[in-house]
């Protein structure tokens, strides 16, 4: 066995991941089969809930309430690079966006229809996808069965990010803008930051420029880099790292640990 990964070997942890992804798609292609037979929905929307999508591709995922400062719309900044990145013949990305916009939320509900519209568009070769339907069993299929977990919030406004800690404790690395739980969950090792530096003004840009830098010199090129028995070893460290960093110290009994140590003893008069 090879211990690269601890007392998981490698090729274990990459066939793990690897039917855990096939789990969800088989899940989206299910729901997808649903609306087709049911609603008689059109080709090009089948195509934008996901009928495309492919278990042997990098797939990002995006899946979190839809509003202005979440930045569900930073990756489409540039639509010509990001087609080349989706559409690499060697390399390819997919990216399963999902969500829903408040009632009130006009400017979520735009996003929603932006994305969705991109994802009808032929140019992009189906490799983006909008699974409709947000809800807790979607969600855990999406925290357990992406390969990158996608977070770009407008810093400083996030204030968690616990989809981002359940991706992370379940083996899907973070790629995500150093704002909320990430500024202290990211060690260099277990995924992917960015956005630190202070921006003037609108920091769209940059930010679009630093997340289009990690996917292409770091993201893409490290999920396909294959060792003679196709496991991307590398990749798979990663993972490991984010189970290994996250795990312990994001949990609800860390929480209440330091609630109580840090507050409730001190309120009860306990303290010296």
């Amino acid at each position: 066995m090879n211990n690269c990964c601890g007392h998981w070997s490698c090729s274990v942890v990459l066939s793990t991941a690897h039917l855990i992804k096939e789990l969800l798609i088989s899940q989206i292609d299910r729901h997808i089969r649903e609306r087709w037979w049911k609603d008689r929905i059109a080709p090009a929307s089948v195509m934008a809930f996901g009928a495309l999508l492919d278990p042997e591709i990098l797939t990002l995922g995006f899946a979190r309430r839809f509003t202005g400062y979440k930045r569900p719309d930073l990756i489409l900044h540039d639509l010509e690079r990001l087609k080349r990145l989706l559409t690499n013949p060697l390399r390819p990305v997919q990216i399963i966006f999902a969500g829903k916009a408040h009632p009130a939320d006009g400017d979520g509900k735009r996003l929603i229809q932006k994305v969705f519209r991109l994802a009808q568009d032929p140019e992009f070769a189906g490799r983006i996808a909008f699974v409709e339907n947000y809800d807790q069993q979607l969600a855990e299929y999406l925290v357990h069965g992406v390969d990158v977990w996608l977070n770009n919030p407008l810093p400083p406004l996030e204030a968690s990010g616990t989809s981002g800690m359940k991706a992370g404790v379940n083996g899907v690395p973070n790629l995500s803008i150093l704002d909320g739980w990430w500024i202290e969950g990211y060690n260099n090792a277990n995924g992917w930051g960015f956005g630190s530096e202070d921006v003037q003004g609108d920091r769209t840009q940059a930010d679009a420029e630093a997340l289009y830098r990690l996917l292409e010199e770091q993201v893409v090129p490290l999920f396909y880099q294959r060792s003679d028995d196709g496991v991307p070893r590398d990749f798979v460290q990663v993972i490991r790292m984010s189970i290994k960093s996250v795990s312990p110290a994001f949990s609800a009994r860390r929480m209440v640990k330091e609630y109580v140590e840090r507050f409730y003893v001190r309120a009860l008069g306990l303290t010296e």
